[in-house]
């Protein structure tokens, strides 16, 4: 039943604009796996064998621990609604950081230059492999709408209380891996200890 392709084909992309919902999986090489439910509204097919999504604040920071431990990743879409199908995007992430050039280009291009207040870092995969399979197993549910939680949280802290949160909470992984999230402060802290 499991169909496998080199790159997102015409009939993968539709099924991709048509999702509300994807997951990310990830995992260093020891320690848990990571699994995370995300919005698509801040998902993006670059190309056949690329994507990238704009990544907000979480409770931790996992994906990007991985991601600088070892960089592999799997997207994974499934129908909840219309036709079943699971669609899994295998390959290597790499985090974008937010005060970076390519994280400004690419938010100009792709988000029309607004990023949504607790909007962490940006997350790229190169694609190796997308696999499709039935989806029979996965239930029916209907949308209802997205969820205002994650904007009223952000603006109740502001810019200077998601900063200090994202210093105590997302620096590293559950497991104690660094997330990478503070790279420039910590390469010139280092550069000037020296």
């Amino acid at each position: 039943m499991a169909k496998q392709f080199q790159k997102i084909e015409p009939h993968l992309h539709r099924f991709i604009a048509a999702q509300r919902m994807f997951f990310t999986a990830s995992a260093a090489a020891e320690g848990r796996v990571n699994v995370s439910p995300r919005g698509t509204d801040m998902f993006r097919v670059l190309d056949d064998t690329s994507v990238l999504y704009l990544d907000r604040t979480g409770s931790s920071n996992e994906t990007a621990a991985h991601l600088k431990a070892n960089g592999r990743m799997t997207i994974m879409f499934c129908a909840v609604d219309g036709p079943p199908l699971i669609l899994r995007l295998y390959g290597r992430g790499r985090v974008i950081h937010r005060d970076s050039a390519e994280f400004a280009e690419r938010l100009a291009i792709l988000f029309d230059n607004e990023a949504p207040l607790g909007s962490r870092q940006m997350v790229h995969l190169d694609i190796d492999l997308v696999q499709s399979s039935c989806g029979y197993g996965v239930p029916l549910f209907s949308y209802e709408g997205e969820r205002t939680q994650m904007d009223a949280w952000a603006k109740s802290k502001g810019s200077d209380g998601i900063d200090a949160y994202w210093r105590e909470k997302n620096q590293t992984s559950m497991d104690g891996l660094p997330t990478g999230l503070f790279e420039d402060e910590d390469t010139e802290t280092i550069t000037a200890a020296s």
